[in-house]
């Protein structure tokens, strides 16, 4: 876990790590100064996934605890610690015309006692429904990583999506063990990409920007995971 990055929200503490996207965002705009990440030398052995947590679309994958390479995301963290007391605002956002911070408040309160699979679904269907949006013609620049408010405010791309869930899941209860971001080649679309994947016993759930539905990770096969990574870690994958 990253020392020293506390996000307050909706009241309680969240500490998040950080990643960049490898090569394209989406929809294959060019993402500057992110190199992909190549095995480390203090890696751990690579394993088929760690205990628990089932094999990634299929891959194996090498943990590694540094997640200080992972600039972008810290400073997502980073700017969020500053913005944190627009949470208690039902309208510090606004997106056509409605408030959708007092929307994402008002979710999570109806869904604390919720089953966790509602949760993750309702979840995924509320962030979902917010538009894609390039980040060159929102942000002015190729690659900008958002922050919920800000995502909340003018919606936004891929990352920004997982991220979103990512945070209202942790505050719902869900672990840090149980999800992770993953940052992933689409083969059909040729394109770098990222979901959030949930984890559902033996199986993987994968909340998708580009898919309504939650699916499990087994039905996609176009898809070819790079990294994952949660709070305390990061993942190299390779094909077995």
């Amino acid at each position: 876990m990253r020392s020293g990055l506390v996000v307050p929200i909706l009241g309680t503490i969240l500490v998040l790590a950080a990643t960049p996207m490898h090569g394209q965002s989406m929809h294959g705009q060019p993402m500057h100064g992110q190199p992909r990440p190549s095995q480390p030398a203090d890696a751990a052995k690579t394993t088929a996934a760690p205990s628990g947590f089932p094999a990634v679309f299929g891959t194996t994958e090498t943990p590694n605890a540094n997640l200080g390479m992972f600039k972008r995301w810290t400073g997502v963290i980073e700017r969020a610690m500053h913005e944190w007391f627009g949470y208690d605002d039902p309208c510090a956002t606004r997106f056509a015309g409605r408030c959708t911070t007092g929307e994402w408040r008002q979710l999570v309160a109806r869904l604390a006692d919720r089953p966790r699979r509602e949760k993750i679904e309702r979840v995924n269907a509320f962030f979902n429904r917010l538009p894609y949006a390039v980040d060159g013609a929102t942000w002015g620049t190729g690659d900008y990583w958002a922050t919920p408010l800000q995502f909340l405010s003018r919606s936004g791309d891929c990352e920004d999506y997982a991220i979103a869930k990512f945070v209202t899941l942790r505050q719902l209860g869900l672990s840090n063990d149980e999800m992770r971001i993953v940052v992933l080649d689409d083969l059909n679309l040729r394109v770098a990409h990222a979901i959030l994947v949930v984890t559902e016993g033996d199986r993987l759930l994968v909340l998708d920007n580009q898919v309504a539905d939650i699916v499990e990770s087994r039905r996609i096969l176009h898809y070819r995971p790079l990294y994952s990574l949660n709070e305390a870690a990061w993942w190299l994958h390779k094909k077995p």
